[in-house]
């Protein structure tokens, strides 16, 4: 991988702005539907152990 200072800063700014679109449209929406996906299968498999929430009936 090539020194971020050694390069021309048209270069550096093509590097940055493939960066940012690779986080902002891949890297973020992934990791929000895995976090979301994951605490709602946590959620289903404790109520599976401990039954829905409410009163008992």
């Amino acid at each position: 991988m090539e020194d971020p200072d050694t390069l021309a800063p048209e270069e550096r700014k093509k590097k940055e702005l493939k960066l940012f679109l690779f986080i902002a449209i891949l890297l973020f929406p992934i990791l929000a539907i895995a976090l979301v996906g994951s605490f709602g299968f946590s959620v289903w498999i404790y109520q599976t152990f401990t039954g829905p929430p409410g009163p008992p009936g």
